[in-house]
């Protein structure tokens, strides 16, 4: 199993957002591929997701979104809305996968 903590959508090389948007930081979901990826997983192995958002009126953006990502059947999902993130982000993501 692997357990990934929260993906925020930032920049790699710069650790900033691209946009303040959720929908360009729910577009950033590529930082958790390639988390996945460095450990011998991929977006298929992913079995559970917790996502927490600062407005849960953005939940249909990202679902929108989050289905580019995953293959079907796509992985059972938790949504909340949370008082604060960090580097007060939209939104942010956390996974448990299998290892392939």
């Amino acid at each position: 199993m692997l357990f990934v903590s929260g993906v925020l959508g930032l920049i790699p090389e710069t650790g900033k957002f691209v946009l303040d948007s959720v929908e360009d930081q729910t577009e950033h979901l590529n930082n958790m591929g390639e988390i996945l990826k460095a450990c011998g997983a991929s977006y298929s192995s992913v079995v559970k997701t917790t996502i927490m958002l600062a407005d849960l009126k953005d939940f249909k953006k990202v679902i929108e979104i989050y289905a580019n990502y995953f293959p079907s059947p796509i992985p059972s999902r938790s949504t909340y809305q949370v008082a604060a993130l960090p580097m007060d982000a939209r939104i942010e993501i956390e996974c448990i996968a299998t290892r392939q």
